[in-house]
């Protein structure tokens, strides 16, 4: 399975003429299916943190790992100390030193991917940033239900008509991304605004 990027260029539609790609491979999990209302209970995060820094072998990465947290999965990036490249491109030993990572660990990998999912009830993403290179290895796709009314629809079926996404569910992935990149500010305050409810979630009683 093929790394893919999380980043959107400057301009929305740039790049997306020829179709949008849509989410990218399935990772580790049950089917790669989404488990709707059986969802996995909330998780501490700090919790998280700690068991995979007790995990993950030392040397792996330069710091604490970048940990992504939904419903479904969890997703671990780590910074990779950069290669001295030489007379070399800068930017080649950069993808070089995460190819390398990605090939070498993945038997590890596998096996702390599995022990999260007992412990946490989700699959696992992996992926390694080094330099201003970012690959992320595998992702969970998820099918999301939901209900939309005729203006909504008008919207992805323009994205359709327009080239910009192959489906109403890759148009809607598309807008839900575009959001997300242009919302960020505000996303990150309703995140911090929720922190404090999550952590009350939590440490609530969880059905078997």
């Amino acid at each position: 399975m093929h790394g893919h990027h999380h980043r959107f260029s400057d301009s929305p539609f740039a790049g997306l003429r020829g179709g949008f790609r849509g989410p990218g491979p399935r990772g580790r999990g049950p089917g790669g299916r989404g488990r709707g209302a059986d969802s996995a209970p909330p998780v501490d995060r700090a919790e998280v943190a700690g068991w995979f820094a007790g995990r993950l072998p030392d040397g792996w990465f330069t710091g604490p790992v970048e940990l992504t947290i939904d419903r479904d999965e969890i997703t671990v990036v780590g910074t990779l100390p950069e290669p001295s490249a030489g007379e070399g491109d800068p930017a080649a030993a950069r993808a070089g030193r995460i190819a390398r990572f990605r090939e070498e660990t993945r038997s590890q990998r596998m096996g702390i991917a599995d022990a999260a999912q007992e412990r946490y009830g989700r699959s696992v993403a992996w992926g390694a940033a080094c330099g201003d290179a970012r690959e992320l290895f595998t992702s969970l796709s998820v099918p999301v239900m939901t209900r939309l009314r005729q203006p909504e629809r008008l919207v992805l079926d323009t994205l359709v008509d327009a080239g910009v996404a192959r489906s109403r569910s890759d148009a809607l992935a598309w807008a839900v991304r575009l959001v997300g990149e242009h919302a960020e500010s505000w996303l990150g305050e309703l995140r911090d605004a929720m922190a404090a409810v999550e952590e009350v979630r939590a440490r609530g009683p969880r059905s078997e």
